[in-house]
Formats: structure tokens, sequence, C-alpha cells
């Protein structure tokens, strides 16, 4: 597992994203839920922030990662409204 951290991520497009800082992994499980990428191309994430991409979204791993889908772009607005569900009072 640990031989993909330090790994360059690029979208299916071919557009470098960043690298590989750490893995997201399920420990109940032993299985990786994600990639850690720090230092992203602010060309597809907002102010270059690190993002977690869900391993669902990797498309294969070897000398470097291929991300089967990844947004255009990531962007942080503030005052956005959260994905979390309102609670009922």
């Amino acid at each position: 597992m640990s031989e993909i951290i330090g790994l360059q991520v690029y979208t299916q497009n071919g557009v470098f994203l960043g690298n590989v800082n750490n893995l997201v992994v399920d420990v109940d499980n032993g299985s990786v839920d994600g990639i850690f990428v720090g230092e992203t191309n602010p060309l597809l994430v907002e102010g270059s922030r690190a993002v977690s991409v869900p391993y669902r979204w990797v498309q294969s791993v070897g000398d470097i990662v291929v991300l089967r889908y990844f947004p255009k772009r990531v962007t942080t607005k503030r005052g956005a409204p959260s994905l979390a569900p309102a609670v009922a009072k």
C-alpha cells in the first residue's frame, strides 16, 4: 500500500493533479477508501488545496496514478450551502 505514496496523479484527460501524500484507510476492513493529494494543480483545485479523492475514482496505479473521474474544477465558496442533511428540531 505505501508504494502509492509519492506517485503523481493525473486525470482521465492527462492533466496533472498533484502527488499522493497519504492514504485514507478503512481500518476495520483493511481497504483503501481514498488517496490524499497535496499541492494540487491550481487549474483544477482552487488555491491548490489538498484534496481527498475517493479510491473508486482511481482507474489504475503503476508508475503514476490515473483517475477515471475528477471534476473539471474544485472550488471552495464561502457561505455555500452545507452538504449535510438538515436535522429537524
